[in-house]
């Protein structure tokens, strides 16, 4: 199921990316396309740090 939906959403960031009006728009897609991936490894490094911290404190 995630790889028909990856598969889905990569053929529209094409599509998008080839009727874009100029290059700042294609930038924004690709930082739009990644950047929720890059906030949620963020997060769970993060989450894995605090946990480390307070599990070698004890």
């Amino acid at each position: 199921m995630k790889l028909l939906l990856l598969l889905v959403q990569q053929t529209d960031i094409e599509k998008k990316m080839q009727e874009a009006p100029d290059s700042a728009y294609e930038i924004g897609v690709v930082i739009g396309s990644y950047l929720p991936f890059v906030v949620l490894a963020g997060i769970a490094y993060a989450i894995y740090r605090y946990n480390k911290k307070k599990r070698g404190s004890e």
